[in-house]
């Protein structure tokens, strides 16, 4: 994962003759105060102007148009952390949970539409593999991301249970067969192998053979263990990715300072769970984000558990991690959408996205002004992957007629009809 994105190519954002199926987003706020219309072309932003100037004169066909008047425009968040495999799965009450190919396949697609409602054009799934289930669930999560092509973009993680000791050796092969089928991630958990140095320094010798990232659960409550895994990963490419580590918030702090600069040192980047945790890991809590921000560590916010039984009532909504990383622990509302947003996509290794000329079109529209508001109240969305909408989401609260509404002059969206 690079350090840092490279610029856009240069592009004016003044007018120009439009692709004819160009999108044009006409009238949006941008956070800076901004009212804009925005022109997308070839999954790309072609062109951002002031509100009324890119509609076009007569000689300059401007495809279809979607108008954003009352709507903030965002760069799209990702999803760094989901379980596509179990999500979806709380309400299987007539017994463990189903593997079947058609089931999970199911449940993976359903759970990345859900997602992408909220606004997650890009998603990294967790699946086990190995055990009882083989290689079936990853096979079943692969063929959703088959059928989702064009609406989202979804990767998987392969997670074997155990990769140390004789029964590490089936775990090693399983695990090599998962990135040959079309795993992109090499993950798991550490914390439950008998030697989690060990399963770590096969985890990094895999990765390194593919040459493919790192995503690892461990709820980071043994600082020597972390200091040894970001003294192996520190330096490799494309990356190394921790998550949940509520674990660091319950350290001494100047033990968590200590480990959170080491973390930083080595490029590591970590995937909190503000709201909740999921089956890789044993115990809840959200990581420290402010230290380890402060420390220099990249912070992306994740959903974890989707509706299964680690989180039976998970949204799976980045607006509500963003909105709890705000409200308890601190962050500003621009910072905490980063890490839903930005930093989430980094995490992924995905390009970064602004709202400017040259960048690609991942975009999201929510019902507001300002972020914070959008925070709080972001029901209403408008979902761009790829410079298409691929979702929309619409939300009108109505109230039946009251005699203060009409005396204050209070702000309806319903005409009062209600019985």
């Amino acid at each position: 994962m690079p350090d840092s994105q490279p610029q856009p190519p240069p592009s004016s954002s003044s007018p120009g003759p439009a692709d004819p199926g160009s999108l044009l987003l006409c009238g949006a706020h941008l956070t800076d105060g901004r009212t804009v219309d925005v022109r997308l072309s070839g999954g790309r932003i072609e062109a951002v102007g002031t509100a009324g100037s890119l509609t076009g004169d007569g000689t300059r066909a401007c495809g279809s148009r979607v108008d954003l008047g009352g709507y903030l425009l965002l760069p799209a968040p990702a999803e760094p952390h989901a379980h596509a495999d179990t999500a979806l799965s709380a309400d299987d009450r007539d017994g463990p949970v189903s593997y079947a190919a058609e089931d999970v396949q199911r449940r993976a697609t359903e759970a990345a539409l859900l997602q992408l409602g909220h606004g997650a054009t890009a998603l990294r799934a967790h699946v086990r593999v190995g055990d009882v289930q083989e290689l079936n669930a990853l096979a079943a999560v692969l063929q959703a991301r088959r059928s989702l092509r064009g609406l989202t973009e979804l990767t998987t993680v392969a997670m074997p249970r155990l990769l140390t000791g004789v029964a590490g050796a089936d775990g090693l092969a399983v695990l090599r067969d998962a990135l040959k089928m079309g795993a992109s991630v090499v993950g798991g958990c550490p914390d439950l192998d008998p030697d989690p140095t060990g399963y770590v320094e096969a985890v990094l010798e895999v990765a390194s053979e593919h040459g493919c990232p790192v995503d690892l659960h461990t709820d980071a409550t043994d600082p020597a263990r972390l200091s040894r895994l970001a003294a192996m990963a520190g330096g490799l490419r494309p990356g190394v990715t921790l998550s949940p580590c509520g674990g660091l918030g319950r350290l001494p702090a100047d033990v968590a300072a200590r480990t959170a600069d080491q973390l930083a040192a080595a490029g590591i980047t970590v995937v909190c769970l503000p709201q909740g945790g999921c089956g890789g890991a044993e115990r809840r809590g959200t990581a420290p984000v402010r230290l380890l921000r402060a420390a220099g560590v990249r912070v992306a916010a994740g959903s974890g558990a989707l509706q299964d039984v680690s989180n039976p009532v998970g949204r799976g909504d980045p607006f509500e991690a963003a909105y709890l990383l705000a409200s308890r622990h601190g962050l500003r509302p621009e910072d905490a959408y980063d890490c839903a947003s930005a930093s989430a996509r980094a995490a992924l290794g995905l390009p970064e996205v602004r709202v400017e000329a040259g960048f690609p079109a991942e975009l999201l529209a929510v019902r507001g002004e300002r972020l914070a508001s959008a925070l709080s109240l972001a029901y209403s969305r408008i979902v761009v992957h790829r410079g298409r909408v691929v979702a929309r989401t619409s939300a009108v609260r109505e109230y039946c007629d009251s005699a203060a509404t009409a005396e204050l002059g209070l702000p309806r969206q319903g005409r009062g009809e209600l019985s």
